[in-house]
């Protein structure tokens, strides 16, 4: 680990921030490594790499990556000593996406009549709705649960759970995630409680774990993750899956849309929609 909690800022136009984004993602010293990219001035095409390195093998190799794009801004911070995570998710706005509402505590009174209201709390975990893949994942479910319901529904890498729950609240009997994270298990759990949803999280590092097929197969599975191991589990998710069932895939940049698309596709799983939210690319595939 670190020995103080930093963060990596790099700042340049959008083609250059998403082929760095691209590079964190292909090396193997960065790929599990905890960033964003977003769009910070569209008027002067200014994207923003966020980055959080855990170690100091970690910060060295994000800042080799970095080096290979000069035309990017990068420059590296000591976090305060605090809570810096919960205070940032106290000034977030609630997020609506379709018939969701997700809050935290800070916004109980803003939640509105019709909707449904998610209350997530984060901790260490990812997944709070304001990320571009979150959003996309509740916004794909919520088109698709205008046509169908989804007895049995899988989260791959749940976070906080926010997409089981968004599930168990809205009809489906099963909702079980799966995080390879501790800490993420244990907040998802927390959140399922204080949402009243019946919606099961474990710790597992893979989809063979036997309390994940015990609720298999699935209607439904969300994998919102990174692009490799999006690739890497396409058989496997193809396996969780009943015939003809839905799995709603993000954590992909637009650029790498087409090499997750390519894999699933080989494996017979249909397109049947896609979404984007900035950079981020949500995609919606039919099992065959």
């Amino acid at each position: 680990m670190t020995a103080d909690a930093v963060q990596t800022i790099a700042r340049g136009p959008r083609a250059v921030a998403e082929a760095a984004a691209e590079a964190i993602d292909a090396n193997p010293a960065t790929e599990g490594l905890t960033y964003s990219i977003l769009e910070e001035d569209e008027a002067h095409d200014v994207w923003r790499i966020d980055a959080f390195p855990t170690s100091e093998e970690e910060q060295a190799a994000l800042a080799e990556v970095l080096a290979g794009f000069p035309a990017l801004r990068a420059n590296t911070d000591k976090l305060a000593d605090a809570d810096w995570l919960a205070m940032a998710l106290s000034g977030l706005p609630p997020v609506r996406a379709g018939r969701f509402f997700v809050y935290g505590a800070h916004d109980k009174g803003l939640v509105p009549a019709s909707a449904v209201a998610l209350r997530i709390e984060a901790g260490a975990a990812f997944g709070t709705g304001h990320h571009g893949t979150t959003e996309g994942c509740l916004s794909a479910f919520d088109q698709l649960i205008k046509a169908q319901r989804f007895a049995r529904v899988l989260d791959v890498g749940c976070g906080t759970g926010v997409l089981a729950i968004a599930a168990a609240r809205t009809g489906s009997r099963i909702a079980v995630g799966t995080d390879i994270d501790g800490p993420s298990v244990r907040i998802a759990n927390e959140n399922a409680r204080l949402n009243r949803a019946h919606a099961r999280f474990v710790h597992a590092s893979g989809l063979n774990d036997a309390r994940v097929r015990a609720g298999g197969p699935y209607d439904l599975v969300f994998a919102n993750i990174l692009a490799p191991p999006l690739v890497a589990l396409a058989q496997d998710i193809k396996d969780a899956l009943a015939p003809s069932g839905i799995a709603i895939l993000s954590g992909l940049l637009r650029t790498q849309a087409r090499r997750v698309l390519a894999a699933y596709v080989s494996r017979g799983f249909s397109l049947r929609r896609r979404l984007h939210r900035d950079a981020w690319a949500t995609l919606v595939l039919r099992r065959p």
